[in-house]
């Protein structure tokens, strides 16, 4: 055998002194929307694995933002070598399109407005986590609700809400607050939550960070009805390396003339920040940061404003799960 091929045989493979073979370390990490398979390489008897929700699209004209995607994990499950088996990524859910309902309620829209469902399934067991729901429009009384752990898992948690169903009013007259997304969920906490308010014309909530390696909540800043208008900073997204610090919340805007990344929720265990609005000339929300924080909302005319997107989900499988395991941040070099 040539030198390349035995080369090539110890990447996936360790020695031993009684001539068996073990198989080194791995993983894959898929973050593309949508449902694929996985085909267990030889040797792998036992896997680790994490999911994420998607992240929950903002809300329309002065609404609430989106709420952020939960995490579920487990350890040690059974795989057969050359088996195929199915997995899905949510997807991070639309901002609400322009013309939506000033009356819409968070979550009611559906697909593809709320983030969506991760899963892996070894045939026997299932470990999923949902996605946020959608932000909801400003006359609405409802607010969205993060994704949360399902199906069988070991532990996860739940993805950050938006503080309320409104943006507020921050002086009395035309001059608001837009809302933040929530932050995705973290290993062993929740994400934080979305800056906004609980009643229309109400008092501004600020956002707040995540916990046990959740991603922050996205904050606000000052628009008016009447001159240039911008939608509420992402919520961050979490990592997939295993639990890390918690996303910072994002800073309330009350001064620039433009969104700065400062106003944004943070990333937590490494994940992604998230996105500070778009300057056009149809005003945007803030987009969720990957994986699984919740879209801020738009601001301006009820005929042209967009919502942020939702972060999209992930799944990532590591092996061998006998020994690699989350949540620790041990699990994350291969």
């Amino acid at each position: 055998m040539g030198l390349k091929r035995r080369a090539e045989l110890s990447i996936m493979f360790g020695s031993s002194t009684s001539g068996a073979t073990s198989v080194v370390s791995g993983q894959q990490a898929y973050t593309t929307a949508g449902s694929a398979q996985w085909t267990a390489p030889a040797g792998v008897t036992s896997i680790s694995v994490v999911v994420v929700g998607g992240g929950g699209g903002g809300g329309n004209y002065f609404g609430s933002g989106g709420a952020g995607g939960g995490l579920a994990y487990k350890n040690n499950m059974t795989v057969v070598p050359g088996n195929i088996y199915n997995f899905t990524v949510g997807a991070g859910g639309t901002g609400l399109p322009a013309g939506t309902s000033q009356a819409t309620a968070a979550g009611s829209l559906g697909t593809p407005y709320n983030g969506g469902t991760s899963t892996f399934f070894n045939g026997v067991i299932t470990v999923s986590a949902t996605g946020g729901q959608h932000g909801s429009g400003n006359n609405s009384a409802t607010a969205p609700t993060g994704g949360v752990a399902s199906g069988t898992n070991d532990g996860g948690g739940t993805g950050g809400i938006s503080a309320g169903n409104y943006s507020a009013n921050a002086g009395g007259d035309s001059t608001y607050m837009s809302s933040g997304g929530g932050g995705a969920g973290g290993y062993s906490g929740t994400g934080g939550a979305g800056a906004g308010s609980l009643a229309s014309n109400g008092t501004y909530v600020q956002p707040t960070a995540g916990s046990g390696g959740g991603g922050g909540g996205g904050a606000g800043m000052a628009t008016s009805t009447n001159a240039t208008n911008y939608g509420g900073g992402g919520g961050g997204g979490v990592g997939l390396l295993g639990s890390g610090s918690n996303g910072a919340a994002g800073t309330t805007d009350l001064t620039s003339a433009s969104p700065d990344s400062t106003m944004v929720g943070q990333a937590g265990s490494g994940g992604t920040n998230g996105f500070v609005p778009v300057n056009l000339a149809s005003q945007f929300g803030g987009d969720g940061g990957p994986y699984g924080g919740g879209g801020g909302s738009a601001n301006a005319s009820q005929t042209t404003s967009i919502g942020g997107n939702g972060g999209v989900g992930a799944v990532r499988i590591i092996w061998p799960g006998t020994t690699r395991q989350f949540p620790s941040t041990n699990t994350g070099n291969v």
